[in-house]
């Protein structure tokens, strides 16, 4: 018996220890293992998981449009405040794909994104055929960037305005606005003044986003350093913009925005943008989950479109006007456009009492990056941003009436996609199921080498105990046969003794 426990010990020894071993490389070497392929299935490299994605969007996005709709146009002519109607949303199902991928042996690579848009009648709150009305916004626009010019010049124009029955506002539908319309204007405004807009043809507010790239951009891989995927090395070959009257505000920092380097820290990201022509710089507002996803949820800071009083480093992209409106006249041919968030979120109070209409909240208005911190992959996002229109009473052209100066919001529009479906599910099985049954399982086998070496333990210190108590036995055996003296009866006279002797038995 004694032996076979003593087998058993041992045999529970050996395993516990196994099992601590294993636990214990778990735990140093499995962070390694993961770490490792997350490096390699997160870089830009044709090998990685995430190739595919990065190349051609595997995921639905949707691009939601909402207008707002002047109610009293007549009125604005008069120096009345807008009343604004949000019209919507208009919803687009948006498909994004890279050409020219080509790789260089500097760990970069460039590339063209090109973005289809389709509209969906079942998603949206209307059709592209209703009409809505709106400034002629090639019109103000144009009156607005000749404020300057000698006033015969405006009054040519005015004329011709007039002739060509051109009004502050138009009764235009939604495809008219969004992707163009035939506007004889364009001619006229190129034959008065040449130069001043830079296209011919239609004019539409998203006619350069449909069908078309968001310019070149060249990208570390991160082959050699992670660290650095993602990061912008280049836009249309230019290391910085010139738009901007600083170098910090002409700087291209971040990523194109679409992926970030892995291991991220819950403090900010950065990102180049097109549309924006700037970079920009989201804070980290909370952590959490997106179906069971672990993320970090970046938001806009109140300082993204602060103007220079507000917040000094902004002074490079003034001139300025209030707080919460980014001048991008210098990047869109000097027309007197402003971005915003929606509704004028964020933005001095004062913008939002100069219209009738707007109600800015954070819910429905603040844009979001959810972002798995461990590969820098948005897992679910909505950005989203305003387009304004400076408008105000230009003197020699009769056709701006009494508008008082307004900064007023033509539009809105969320980008929005989540990952979801068959790419979720490898997404949470690769990079989140297993690292997570990893971690388990080395504290499971730390665990359990700890129990089967304490029963071990327990196991041979019974043993030794049994196997004392043996010896004990037979000294005492030894001890009776050994003795001289007969075995005497308990309580019996013995030579020697006083009285009756102790039973010796």
């Amino acid at each position: 018996m004694a032996a076979a426990r003593r087998r058993v010990s041992l045999g529970l020894g050996l395993a516990g220890a196994a099992c601590a071993l294993l636990g214990l490389c778990l735990l140093l070497v499995g962070p390694l293992i993961i770490k490792e392929q997350v490096i390699k299935n997160v870089r830009i490299d044709p090998s990685s998981i995430s190739f595919s994605m990065w190349k051609d969007m595997p995921v639905p996005f949707y691009m939601s449009v909402y207008f707002f709709e002047v109610l009293n146009p007549k009125e604005v002519l008069q120096g009345a405040k807008p009343m604004l109607n949000q019209r919507g949303p208009y919803v687009y199902r948006e498909f994004r794909y890279k050409t020219n991928i080509t790789f260089h042996d500097n760990d970069t690579v460039s590339y063209l994104e090109y973005r289809k848009l389709f509209f969906q009648p079942e998603l949206s709150n209307g059709s592209e055929e209703e009409y809505i009305v709106v400034p002629n916004i090639m019109m103000m626009g144009a009156a607005v960037m000749m404020e300057n010019l000698p006033n015969f010049v405006k009054l040519l124009l005015s004329g011709a305005l007039a002739g060509l029955k051109q009004e502050a506002f138009m009764n235009r539908t939604v495809g008219e606005i969004m992707w163009g319309y035939e506007d004889p204007l364009i001619d006229t405004i190129n034959t008065f003044v040449p130069g001043l807009i830079p296209f011919k043809g239609k004019f539409g507010l998203f006619i350069d986003f449909n069908n078309s790239n968001s310019g070149l951009f060249t990208v570390n891989t991160g082959v050699k350093n992670i660290s650095r995927v993602h990061m912008v090395d280049s836009w249309n070959g230019l290391k910085k913009m010139n738009y901007w009257r600083s170098s910090e505000c002409n700087m291209i920092n971040g990523t194109a925005g679409e992926m970030w380097p892995p291991f991220m820290s819950p403090t900010s990201l950065e990102f180049y943008s097109p549309d924006a022509c700037r970079s920009m710089t989201l804070v980290y507002e909370q952590s959490g989950k997106f179906q069971g996803v672990p993320i970090y949820r970046f938001v806009a800071p109140k300082t993204l479109f602060a103007n220079g009083t507000d917040y000094p480093p902004n002074e490079g992209f003034c001139p300025c006007m209030q707080s919460g409106i980014l001048n991008v006249s210098t990047c869109r041919q000097n027309a007197p456009m402003f971005i915003s968030h929606p509704h004028f979120y964020n933005a001095d109070p004062a913008l939002v009492n100069a219209v009738k209409g707007l109600h800015p909240s954070k819910d429905q208005h603040g844009l979001f990056l959810d972002v798995h911190p461990v590969t820098g992959i948005p897992m679910n996002c909505s950005v989203k941003l305003q387009l304004n229109l400076y408008m105000k009473q230009v003197s020699g052209i009769i056709q701006t009436g009494k508008i008082k100066p307004v900064v007023l919001p033509l539009l809105w529009f969320a980008e929005s996609g989540s990952i979801e479906g068959p790419v979720l599910k490898q997404f949470y099985t690769n990079l989140v199921l297993i690292p997570s049954l990893l971690d388990y399982l080395q504290y499971i086998f730390l665990g359990l080498g700890i129990l089967l070496i304490i029963s071990a333990a327990v196991l041979m210190a019974m043993s030794q105990d049994h196997k004392n108590q043996q010896i004990i036995k037979v000294g005492r055996d030894l001890w009776k046969s050994s003795s001289p003296f007969p075995p005497a009866q308990a309580g019996s006279p013995i030579a020697g003794c006083p009285g009756p002797c102790p039973d010796v038995s």
